[in-house]
């Protein structure tokens, strides 16, 4: 039939199964905003772009599938590539379509326009530029292809609007024709028998598993070879909810944060098994004193990933789910590891995340506990970038998979509330936003305490705006809270809510994340805990080098 190709576009999104979509219309998407009401597809007006990628990104994680923005030409295209990055670089999947001037003006610096496709090169896994109108159902079937397949990640279409006007031939393809894209999904059994060989003989093996036992729905697998090998898992932070966060064998997260078992287990390791992560810098410290004793197992399916970062014994380049399948398959019985496991158990006892406080301060802590007394451990929980992100990864024990989402790679302040939207409309669930307000940009604060010599510069957040009239203007019930005892009943109040709602936690503004790994330091020298002791704000002023074994002072104990 012959339609338009807005028209295309909408039942390319149909027939791809999109039912919402984020998006801010503009003068050169107009066409393709007037024909979406004759579709079944939502469509969820945002306030700013890049708030729509965000969602689509927080709904791709959520659902599994791919979530789908919509930006104009010009500036509204550019604004979606925080966003993009985000998702690249946390492997997300997303299609963003964008509209660009008519082709008669390309190249002509008209009005709105921008070479968005040449902007987002670095920060999509691949994008189009559609001149022709009988190219559309083509490039959108291998933009979702490409999107959901392989190492997912975000794919932008831009389309001029006198094609999104043209009309042509529409047939929507039923497979995709790419040669040159054929990501490896099965394992080399060569590769899984030299790995089930070192496994079998390691005595202190350690799993580190990552976002791609999430993306490749591999959580089954990696719990039952964790517990049939007997190795403690590790999750890193895009990681987490990959493995059940009250299992025995889980060590926490580790790295820069993480917790100190977690960190003295890869530096004492005999071997690593590197299931769908990276290896990236907050996750291992100090690149060369990294796996000092152990041989690395690299699973991902990404090549690319495999020896970017640390010396690998044997990669294998595969689909998380399938490699744990096989690796299962040809897994013998394995030594015994009770020494070893009893070594973890020791550090485990003797280096537990700090307790909250007891003073009558309220704390990060407090919050995160009662939060998952409340919910059963069963929320879906999106946190943006900074102090909370990190207490949360280090005290909230993920149950579920898919049930932690958060900015990794790229960090993106601003992540949380849009993505959380975007998990709503995925899985059909309520939002409560809780604050955590310390009335500082809390980890810049930390870093300015720990490496400038609490030279406080541009942290200080007290003062406007007031969250209670804030969300009052949304029509959103809120509550503020500053005292440990009443952080139960908040909770208990926001979930009776039947939308959302919002709570504003007065943290304790000196507040600080420890475990900590300094930047430049290798695990082994990560610092277990803090105490307070006099000095700015009852703190023991503290200067660490980068780099350096940090320097005994008396706030902080080694």
């Amino acid at each position: 039939m012959k339609i338009s190709g807005s028209h295309m576009v909408c039942e390319s999104l149909v027939a791809e199964g999109v039912r919402t979509v984020f998006g801010l219309p503009g003068g050169a998407i107009m066409p393709l905003y007037d024909v979406i009401p004759g579709y079944p597809i939502q469509h969820v007006l945002v306030r700013h772009e890049q708030g729509a990628a965000h969602m689509a990104d927080g709904y791709g994680r959520a659902s599994g599938d791919v979530g789908v923005c919509f930006a104009t030409s010009g500036p509204g295209a550019i604004n979606l590539v925080v966003g993009l990055a985000t998702a690249m670089m946390d492997s997300a999947p997303v299609v963003a379509i964008t509209a660009n001037v008519a082709t008669s003006f390309i190249g002509s610096d008209a009005f709105q326009e921008a070479d968005i496709t040449g902007i987002s090169i670095p920060v999509t896994k691949h994008n189009f530029l559609v001149r022709n109108v009988n190219d559309i159902p083509k490039v959108m079937k291998e933009a979702f292809h490409l999107a959901r397949t392989g190492r997912p990640g975000p794919v932008l279409v831009d389309i001029p609007k006198d094609v999104l006007q043209n009309e042509g031939e529409f047939s929507y393809p039923t497979k995709v024709s790419m040669p040159g894209y054929n990501p490896t999904t099965q394992a080399n059994v060569v590769q899984v028998r030299k790995a089930a060989r070192l496994i079998e003989q390691a005595k202190r093996p350690v799993i580190m598993a990552g976002h791609g036992v999430l993306i490749s729905r591999a959580w089954d697998e990696l719990r039952e070879f964790a517990q049939r090998a007997n190795i403690p898992v590790i999750n890193t932070l895009l990681g987490l909810s990959g493995f059940p966060g009250t299992d025995p064998l889980f060590l926490g997260m580790p790295g820069m944060h993480g917790t100190a078992t977690a960190c003295y287990a890869l530096d004492q390791a005999d071997l690593i098994i590197g299931v769908g992560n990276r290896f990236d810098d907050r996750s291992v410290g100090k690149f060369s004193s990294f796996a000092a004793r152990a041989k690395v197992i690299h699973i991902d399916i990404d090549p690319a990933e495999i020896g970017k970062n640390v010396r690998v014994e044997v990669p294998i380049v595969a689909d998380c789910k399938n490699a744990l399948q096989t690796l299962l398959h040809e897994l013998g019985d394995c030594i015994d590891r009770s020494e070893w496991l009893d070594q973890v158990a020791e550090w485990k006892r003797q280096y537990p995340l700090p307790e909250p406080p007891t003073d009558g301060r309220l704390s990060h802590r407090h919050v995160i506990d009662e939060i998952w007394r409340a919910t059963d451990g069963k929320a879906i929980v999106v946190t943006d970038v900074g102090q909370h992100q990190m207490f949360m990864a280090q005290q909230y024990p993920f149950l579920t998979p898919n049930s932690h989402i958060s900015s990794g790679g790229l960090g993106t302040m601003g992540y949380s509330l849009p993505a959380a939207i975007g998990a709503h409309f995925a899985r059909k669930c309520n939002i409560k936003v809780a604050l955590f307000n310390n009335h500082y940009l809390g980890m810049v604060r930390q870093w300015q305490h720990l490496f400038y010599k609490d030279n406080f510069v541009a942290v200080d957040l007290s003062g406007p705006p007031d969250f209670m009239k804030l969300a009052e203007a949304y029509g959103i019930p809120s509550w503020q809270v500053e005292d440990p005892s009443q952080v139960a009943e908040a909770v208990r109040r926001a979930n009776n809510e039947p939308g959302p709602a919002l709570i504003e936690f007065l943290i304790d503004p000196n507040e600080n994340v420890f475990p900590m790994v300094v930047p430049g330091t290798s695990l082994a020298e990560v610092i277990p805990f803090e105490t307070h002791t006099s000095g700015h704000n009852g703190q023991q002023p503290v200067h660490v080098q980068p780099g350096h074994q940090p320097i005994p002072v008396s706030g902080l104990r080694h």
